[in-house]
């Protein structure tokens, strides 16, 4: 991998910016540069539309079949590559190296199951009534599609949608965060060197404002895919409707966890904290706020505080790291604030709190515990997107499903019980696009990810996530003898 230049792919070409920009990356473990990337702007942005739009028909015009090769290659050439990829993905977001492996395996798993999906995307005939009418459906690719994707999942968010777009027959624009781009320029790669014909996958880096502004004026991009937050998601709806443009969004979450009392108190704890702090808890799926029953939450405490105060923080290369460190001195600064805040009015953090003292470069904070917290504090009411774990004590079921389904959100809850009846009315209950019952892990190529409220709109992924890729039309033939 040492002999790829990460540069912007447009039109099957490797490229700098068009104005000579640059972009210093940074190691969020250690704050050193790793490296200068290409930082370009609009004009960066028409060329790969101009390049995308011109590939389209023979793009679209090929099988299912010939598209899932170049899909099923990119996943060899990943599974070949993993432990390399890894680990520059490790050192532009920091999470630790097992986790950034585990998530370029996944990439392959999404890239084989929607080539294999693709050859499914069946139509239909209706019968009509007329003996001398047919009505046939047929799906097909909705066009040149943007992806606007976060620092979070550099490789996960993007290889969802441009499996998708891809195997449906659409070609992509791909413009993913300035903080993690060698990721999508390697999964790029991957495409690029497994036969898509150039301008089929084009990858820029640049002004996010800029860029994502020449994608909604366009009218030959006829989607976009964005992974972010709900005020870009609202302004990216604004846009939107200047062209009509199809959106999926995936925007904030508020993910709350009900662990009832019938369940292992030490299970629990041991399975809350390890999800809980995966990706220092930059995941927008990650469980936030932890209502456990008043009976156990004494315990549940107790437990979860001994296993975060023994987790180990540090950079994400190093093999003994559980924790790596947050994106960017922003966000730790803003995790930092929200804790402060929450002390301040009253409530307690028996772990963490702060800075580790051991490790004064890199953007790294301890793992943190919170009790006694309010609904009017800002800790209980925004998504934190950082290694806090807060737990708040409910009495019964239905305190439960007020409490937590009192948030603009609705990405992911959690419910740990043992309890037939008590999942089936929580699963009914909680207004979140996706419900984990004894759960963890609600992503997986063949069902569909996505959330309800201001919690974004769209699917990606499953046979919905492939059909958002597409257009749907209707034929009448008539007068048949």
């Amino acid at each position: 991998m040492d002999d790829f230049t990460f540069k912007q792919l447009i039109n099957g070409q490797w490229v700098d910016a068009a104005n000579g920009g640059r972009w210093p990356l940074v190691n969020p473990a250690t704050e050193a540069v790793l490296m200068d990337v290409p930082f370009g702007d609009a004009e960066d942005a028409r060329a790969a539309i101009n390049a995308a739009a011109a590939a389209f028909p023979a793009w679209a015009g090929q099988t299912p079949y010939q598209r899932a090769e170049v899909l099923t290659g990119a996943a060899a050439w990943i599974l070949g590559r993993a432990e390399a990829l890894a680990r520059f993905t490790t050192e532009e977001c920091g999470k630790p190296l097992a986790e950034a492996l585990a998530e370029w395996r996944s990439a392959a798993n999404y890239l084989i199951w929607f080539a294999e999906e693709g050859k499914r995307a069946y139509g239909r005939t209706i019968p009509a009534r007329a003996a001398n009418r047919r009505i046939l459906v047929m799906h097909q690719p909705v066009g040149v599609v943007g992806t606007i994707t976060a620092w979070n999942f550099p490789v996960y968010n993007v290889v969802r949608a441009w499996a998708a777009a891809l195997a449906a027959g659409c070609t992509v624009v791909g413009r993913p965060s300035e903080y993690t781009p060698r990721s999508a320029m390697l999964l790029a790669r991957a495409l690029h060197e497994s036969g898509a014909p150039a301008g089929v996958i084009n990858i820029i880096n640049g002004d996010p404002a800029a860029m994502a502004q020449v994608m909604l004026d366009d009218p030959r991009l006829r989607k976009i895919s964005f992974t972010g937050s709900t005020r870009v998601g609202k302004l990216l709806m604004d846009g939107a409707s200047r062209t009509v443009k199809r959106l999926a969004l995936e925007l904030g979450g508020n993910a709350p966890v009900i662990v009832f009392p019938d369940v292992d108190v030490e299970q629990a704890a041991r399975a809350a904290v390890a999800w809980k702090y995966r990706n220092c808890g930059q995941t927008c799926v990650t469980p936030q706020r932890f209502f456990v029953h008043r009976s156990i939450v004494q315990a549940f405490t107790e437990q979860a505080a001994a296993l975060a105060s023994r987790l180990r923080v540090g950079d994400g290369l190093r093999q003994d790291s559980e924790v790596g460190p947050l994106i960017n001195a922003a966000q730790r600064d803003r995790v930092e604030t929200l804790v402060a805040e929450a002390v301040a009015a009253g409530a307690s953090a028996p772990v963490g709190g702060g800075r580790p003292a051991e490790l004064p470069r890199g953007y790294f904070y301890r793992p943190t515990v919170i009790t006694g917290l309010l609904p009017e504090m800002r800790l209980y009411r925004e998504e934190i997107f950082g290694p806090v774990l807060p737990i708040i004590p409910f009495d019964d079921a239905e305190m439960a499903l007020q409490m937590a389904n009192d948030t603009e959100y609705g990405l992911t809850a959690y419910v740990l019980t043992n309890d037939l009846n008590t999942a089936v009315k929580m699963a009914e209950g909680l207004q979140f696009g996706m419900v984990g019952i004894n759960d963890w892990l609600p992503a997986t190529p063949e069902a569909p990810f996505g959330g309800l409220k201001q919690s974004g709109l769209g699917r990606e992924c499953g046979q919905e996530g492939l059909e958002d890729y597409m257009e749907t039309r209707t034929i009448f033939i008539g007068g048949l003898s």
